[in-house]
């Protein structure tokens, strides 16, 4: 590194010795000292102890580069809060790393370590630390101390165990123990309660952690490990999964249970021993599965060209023979099976086991009173009328308000909420999309605890006002409709608000302010006729937009 990069705070530059009058607001190196530093794709041996001339150094990267050693003067670094030395050939790493006490991001990812030092655990600020693909045989139990910790990535070492202390960190959302030779996972780790998205690919797992307090977990990554079978019981607790990745495993049957994932969007059972009899046909009623990889199985009943039609083909082979699969081994189904005028059978086992009332795909004008009539007593969790002629909200949802959290109406004709809806104060997941509304009633805002509302494809001309009122709100989905503008100050107020889609929308401009809604992690703005921010912003995505859009307030 050129001796004055280290020097850049102590010498004036070389126009100031140019004998030009400048004057003191002018002279820029007096006023502001170094604070990013990049010096990644180089062929760095060593790094200088001079970096100590850099005080106020908030990202320093040298990433991708040939050193095996850092000096110890990193450890003045007192306001560094980023540090990427990646893709080296680093054998350790110093003590007095560990006296930066602002670092949130430490990229240690592709190196040569054996083991990290013991006090890694005193970086209390960490927020995001990658060790993978390194030599690491054990974890430093101080890790426990790493509350502020949201991502930590430990793929590819060589680890067979985790420590249970891990379930100290508080704020994880991200784990990757990718490629490692882990045979369990610690019962603790499931009081994790914040972890979202869990990856134990490659591994020796024999079977699925049991995960009961991880309410949040949206991802569980677990192919190519050694699982023979899946536990119904800790199937159920993982209400909040989206994606399940159990390809490449020995499973030979899934149970009936898993049509309890009801927010399922991707389902991977490729190459496994799963047979015809161990496979619910019910999984064709999972209402948000778009994915669904069964090849590779002894599934001798499912024609192999079926298999490769793609995922709705398949859902739609599996609905079709729920009907057929009767109670036991081809039995006739009894008579108490309860059968409608349109020859559709409510499905009272679905009611009573799995909480779901379901009345979709049916093209019914209204749904039948035999419906809620079947009900009975049963406490009803989740509502599908989805991909009916509906042109009101059915006036007897109301009956299920003391249990109902998730209704689900997408694909009706329906043009306005009647006041039923908002008697369902449970409600937290709430998809009136591809429908005709133009409006909300203001009466929503007695639904407190609803955290998720799709609206997509439908008519509003304006941003519902009622959604600014709905403090629980975590996600709004608004796509495909003709909304022109929204109020930043209001946004700002939502303060769980974590994902807003206004694509394909009537928006003319941006306003600056919504660069102040911070918690957004992710704003969706494509398709509108705006001229800035330009694609190319867009593109950057959610933390590069709102750094755009702020710095545009005017001042």
């Amino acid at each position: 590194v050129p001796e004055h990069v280290w020097r850049i705070n102590l010498d004036p530059p070389e126009e100031a010795q140019q004998n030009l009058s400048f004057g003191a607001a002018d002279r820029w190196w007096e006023q502001t000292d170094l604070t990013k530093l990049i010096l990644a794709s180089n062929k760095l041996q060593s790094l200088s102890e001079d970096v100590q001339l850099l005080p106020a150094l908030t990202v320093l990267d040298v990433h991708d580069n040939q050193l095996t050693s850092l000096p110890s003067a990193l450890g003045q670094l007192q306001n560094l809060q980023k540090l990427d030395v990646s893709h080296n050939k680093l054998r350790s790493l110093p003590e007095e790393l560990l006296q930066l006490p602002r670092l949130r991001s430490l990229l240690v990812q592709h190196n040569e370590l054996g083991q990290l030092p013991e006090g890694l655990g005193h970086l209390l600020s960490l927020e995001e630390l990658d060790v993978s693909n390194n030599q690491l045989t054990a974890i430093p139990t101080s890790f426990a101390l790493l509350v502020n910790l949201v991502r930590l990535n430990l793929a590819c070492n060589q680890l067979k165990e985790l420590p249970a202390d891990l379930s100290a960190m508080k704020s994880l959302r991200q784990l990757d123990c990718t490629k490692n030779y882990l045979e369990t996972v610690p019962p603790k780790l499931a009081t994790m309660a914040s972890l979202e998205q869990l990856y134990l690919r490659k591994n020796k797992l024999r079977s699925l952690p049991e995960l009961p307090s991880c309410k949040l977990l949206k991802e569980l990554h677990a192919g190519e490990n050694q699982i023979e079978s899946l536990n119904a019981e800790d199937l159920k607790q993982l209400s909040s999964l989206c994606v399940l990745e159990l390809r490449d495993n020995r499973i030979k049957a899934v149970p009936e249970e898993i049509t309890v994932l009801q927010r399922l969007e991707r389902l991977d059972l490729a190459n496994n021993d799963i047979s015809r009899q161990g496979l619910p046909y019910t999984l064709g009623n999972l209402p948000q599965l778009k994915f669904l990889a069964l090849e590779g199985n002894p599934l001798r009943t499912i024609r192999r060209d079926l298999l490769q039609k793609g995922t709705q083909e398949l859902l739609k082979y599996l609905r079709s023979k729920i009907q057929d699969d009767g109670p036991g081994p081809r039995e006739e189904p009894p008579v108490t099976a309860m059968t409608l005028p349109s020859h559709s059978k409510v499905n009272i086992h679905a009611i009573t086991t799995l909480k779901l009332l379901e009345y979709s795909d049916k093209q019914a004008a209204e749904i039948p009173g035999a419906v809620f009539d079947a009900v009975g007593a049963n406490p009803v969790v989740t509502v599908n009328f989805s991909k009916n002629q509906l042109r009101d909200i059915p006036p007897r949802l109301v009956e299920l308000k003391d249990s109902v959290c998730d209704v689900s109406l997408g694909f009706n004709k329906i043009s306005s909420i009647s006041s039923e809806l908002c008697l369902l104060q449970k409600l937290t997941h709430l998809d009136l999309r591809n429908n005709l509304l133009t409006a909300l009633p203001e009466e929503m805002e007695a639904l407190k605890r609803l955290h998720t509302i799709n609206l997509a494809f439908n008519r509003f001309k304006v941003f519902p006002s009622v959604l600014y009122h709905l403090p629980a709100l975590e996600t709004i989905l608004l796509s495909n409709n003709q909304v022109g503008s929204i109020d930043p100050v209001q946004l700002k107020g939502m303060e769980k608000l974590g994902t807003l889609d206004l694509q394909n929308n009537d928006l003319l401009q941006v306003p600056p302010e919504l660069g102040n809604c911070e918690n957004l992690r992710s704003l969706l703005l494509e398709g509108n006729p705006f001229r800035t921010p330009r694609a190319a912003v867009l593109a950057k995505g959610t933390a590069a937009l709102l750094e755009y859009l702020r710095s545009r307030i005017p001042t």
